[in-house]
């Protein structure tokens, strides 16, 4: 059983940066697409990254953040990273890492088999 633990939210103005961390509890992370979705309170949880296991497939980002986030992994530390800029006061939520036991990225919060515990991005007007 894969654990995943989320870290790096906080507090930031309109306009600032985040980078949220996720660390896989072992290597089989390495051939696993991930993903970070988010929840607002009283919202369904909803996609917005996610990175294949293997480069020659695609990597996905939700219209509402495409040209503002970025989602990278490293493999050598575990690790996959949800770089932030230019936040709105829209993005906040709880945003939750997740794994599929696969290769290709999703969109859809069902086809993935781990999750993080979340981290709370708080964004002030």
């Amino acid at each position: 059983q894969v654990q995943l633990v989320d870290s790096g939210g906080g507090l930031v103005q309109a306009g600032g940066s985040l980078r949220l961390s996720c660390t896989a509890s072992d290597g089989t992370f390495r051939s696993y697409a991930m993903g970070w979705f988010r929840q607002a309170p009283e919202k369904e949880r909803e996609f917005v990254a996610a990175i294949p296991g293997a480069s020659r497939y695609s990597t996905y980002y939700a219209d509402s953040v495409k040209g503002r986030f970025t989602i990278s992994r490293d493999n050598a530390q575990n690790t996959v990273f949800l770089q932030m800029n230019s936040l709105k006061p829209e993005d906040t939520a709880v945003y939750y890492c997740a794994g599929r036991r696969s290769d290709l990225a999703s969109m859809i919060k069902s086809a993935y088999d781990y999750w993080g515990q979340g981290t709370q991005v708080t964004v002030s007007s």
